[in-house]
């Protein structure tokens, strides 16, 4: 028999009668299929605690905040167990732990190092459906983690891996990956398929479908991933190995993302090693740098521009002014008025002026690019927030995506 790993977000389990949907869809699963679900979070549970925490106080150290907020998957898994007891199916519930997920010791955005699923291996075996607690696991220092934002969709394409499922489906409140966010552009089509370097660029680049991590982990372990919808259980889209005999559009998708900001270094030393300074201060504190562009050299000095997560924009900015002193650097300034839209398409790699197409849409708007970015597959700009939505319609009109 197959064995699928379903995996429910948020708003597929947000309250009583969201779980009793899910789990009649698990039981049905179930009579075809070998199941295991994970689930999220209830709605906005996560986002309470975080709040809850705040209130009570300014300081929050990452092992107690990891405790606190895997409280949230936890309940999910103990009430889908009962409800898919109400329908006489077998079920147990396991936390990140008890499924043998193995992290490192970083809090708060933790790495899975390793997965041990005996406990869900036998459950399996006495036909029992394992429903396990996204977005968790245990460190080699035996402390509860968090493996960060979209952990829940890590968890299930891991697990997946671990044991052999023929696929993952990921189930959420839209039914599948669409050629444009379906809020900013109505007509936005549904993809049927999306192959992993595709779908690594699009959540890259703001689309949120998908957690990055999880499509790293299906590309790198080869999981055959499915984007569907708990409100229509309709097929998704479905995300595996690019297929050479497939003809791959020149576009697939235009994306954008406003969760970035901009940090400029001015009067850096044009001098070897310097950069390798300031950003090996950055990655020691887990920051994540996307785009990243230097002035040309003038009377020795130049400007780094980069952009970084606004989540970690404080750490970043004391990171960076503790360094620019010691490099000779001026000053530091910080831009979070800014968006990236990009394009992305397989078909890309074999098609000259997408390039040219993307930057004169844009002028015709009067949008100014202030960095850019590139992959074989992907064009990324620089643009002011304010322009964002104005500019991905427009993309998504002159590569007729909606056809």
């Amino acid at each position: 028999m197959s064995l699928t790993v379903q995996k429910f977000g948020g708003t597929s389990v947000a309250d009583a009668d969201r779980i009793k949907e899910v789990a009649d869809h698990i039981a049905r699963s179930s009579q075809k299929e070998q199941v295991v679900a994970v689930v999220s979070a209830m709605g906005k549970t996560t986002d309470n605690l975080i709040r809850l925490a705040q209130d009570v106080s300014g300081i929050h150290p990452g092992r107690e905040l990891d405790m606190l907020l895997t409280a949230g998957e936890r309940i999910s898994m103990a009430l889908l167990c009962m409800a898919l007891a109400d329908l006489g199916i077998k079920s147990a519930s396991f936390t990140g732990s008890q499924a043998g997920i193995i992290t490192d010791t970083t809090h708060t955005k933790a790495k899975i190092l390793e997965i041990k699923p005996d406990r869900l291996k036998a459950a399996l075996k006495e036909g029992i459906i394992p429903v396990v607690a996204g977005f968790q696991g245990v460190s080699t220092g035996n402390d509860v983690t968090t493996l960060g934002r979209g952990g829940s969709d890590t968890t299930a394409v891991a697990l997946a891996a671990a044991l052999n499922a023929d696929r993952c489906e990921i189930y959420t409140d839209v039914p599948g990956v669409f050629s444009a966010d379906p809020r900013v552009v109505p007509e936005a089509k549904k993809l049927k398929h999306v192959s992993f370097e595709e779908m690594l660029e699009i959540a890259a680049t703001g689309g949120k479908v998908l957690a990055l991590r999880s499509v790293e982990f299906a590309r790198n372990h080869n999981v055959v991933l499915e984007v569907r919808s708990s409100f229509t259980w309709e097929p998704g889209t479905l995300v595996n190995e690019e297929n050479d005999n497939m003809e791959q559009p020149i576009v697939s998708a235009v994306t954008s993302d406003v969760s970035s900001a901009k940090l400029t270094i001015t009067g850096v030393p044009d001098q070897p090693g310097i950069a390798a300074s300031l950003f090996r201060g950055l990655a020691d504190r887990a920051i994540n740098v996307d785009m990243i562009v230097q002035n040309t050299s003038q009377d020795g000095t130049t400007d780094i521009s980069f952009t970084v997560p606004k989540t970690d924009v404080g750490m970043a900015v004391e990171i960076a002014g503790q360094i620019a002193p010691m490099i000779g650097a001026e000053n530091v300034s910080i831009d979070e008025n800014v968006a990236q839209v990009s394009l992305i398409g397989a078909g890309m790699k074999t098609n000259p002026g997408v390039t040219a197409t993307m930057f004169e849409e844009l002028a015709k708007l009067g949008v100014n690019i202030e960095m850019i970015s590139t992959s074989p597959i992907r064009i990324s700009c620089m643009i002011r927030k304010d322009n964002t939505e104005m500019a991905v319609k427009a993309l998504h009109q002159a590569f007729s995506l909606e056809q």
